[in-house]
């Protein structure tokens, strides 16, 4: 069991405050003081909401981190940016993010288990990265995973605000029209296929709102590469907005129409993933507030695509 010893910093609440003062999130010591594993000034805490003063001495034990039923495994992975808080990755095509059904091995996490092993801290008592978004299997690109409580925490914040910055690179079939728009509405699952999503009718009571900003950056005869900034981040957002506006994207098994015209370009190719890479990714630090961006190059499936469709 490993011990937490140090001083508040700032008079608040006492879950507050420790957060403050530690790597755990507020849910994480709130469950801490249940389990009686905390003591103020020497005397166990017994209410997340008491207030404390500043200087006060706290002592919190660790419990030791229950292991993710997932495995370590070694597997290659493109690191962008990475310190004690969290890593940037560059997922490639292919690779699940989170073991599931189906995809127990080979996936982010447990390639994620093994490079972090001996840095994590643990999310809510498991020793486990912290997945505060995702991108779909054949959708290439950059993705954050927080390696503590209060990197989570502060991340899905920022999330669930919509302040971080996502921009997506895409090939879709025609020339959208206008060349740049905002596409809005809300995205639920489908009446016709419970495994889709779809842009529900303005008075749908369900779903959530989704808003996505395009801009049309080069056209071909056929297609054209554009530009999606997300406001929102919801599953296969990019994917569903511009099947909506009849511009769907090359190689999407699930919402793509291919142009008679490629068909032979993406079979030569062997292009069988929808041709969209999660380009830009900037959020606040969640720990040090440092402005962070980062840019991943379009992967060479899709400049290959590109060269072909630009003959």
């Amino acid at each position: 069991m490993n011990i937490l010893e140090g001083q508040i910093l700032a008079p608040d609440r006492l879950d507050k405050a420790l957060a403050q003062a530690t790597d755990l999130s507020r849910e994480r010591i709130k469950t801490l003081i249940a389990q009686g594993h905390v003591e103020i000034a020497g005397k166990p805490a017994t209410a997340p909401s008491a207030r404390v003063e500043a200087g006060t001495a706290f002592r919190i034990a660790l419990p030791a981190l229950a292991p993710l039923e997932a495995g370590a495994q070694a597997i290659p992975l493109e690191i962008v940016f990475e310190d004690a808080h969290l890593v940037v990755v560059n997922k490639p095509a292919g690779m699940v993010v989170h073991p599931a059904a189906g995809n127990r091995d080979g996936t982010l996490v447990n390639a994620l288990l093994h490079h972090c092993r001996g840095q994590l801290s643990g999310i809510n008592g498991v020793e486990r990265p912290g997945i505060v978004h995702r991108i779909d299997k054949d959708t290439s690109g950059l993705l954050v995973v927080a390696k503590s409580d209060a990197a989570h925490e502060g991340l899905a914040r920022q999330f669930a605000d919509h302040s971080i910055a996502r921009r997506y690179q895409a090939i879709c079939a025609g020339r959208p029209n206008p060349r740049d728009g905002t596409i809005e509405g809300r995205l639920g699952r489908s009446d016709r296929d419970r495994k889709k999503m779809a842009v529900l009718p303005p008075d749908a009571k369900r779903g959530k709102h989704a808003v996505t900003h395009y801009r049309t950056v080069q056209t071909f005869a056929h297609a054209a590469l554009i530009e999606c900034r997300l406001e929102t981040g919801r599953t296969h957002q990019v994917r569903v907005h511009c099947q909506s506006i009849g511009n769907s994207l090359l190689g999407d098994p699930v919402y793509g129409r291919t142009p008679k015209a490629l068909k032979p370009v993406l079979t030569s190719l062997d292009f069988n993933r929808q041709a969209l890479h999660a380009e830009q990714l900037g959020f606040s630090h969640p720990i040090s507030g440092e402005s962070l961006d980062f840019r991943a190059e379009m992967p060479l499936d899709m400049r290959e695509l590109i060269d072909e469709i630009a003959r």
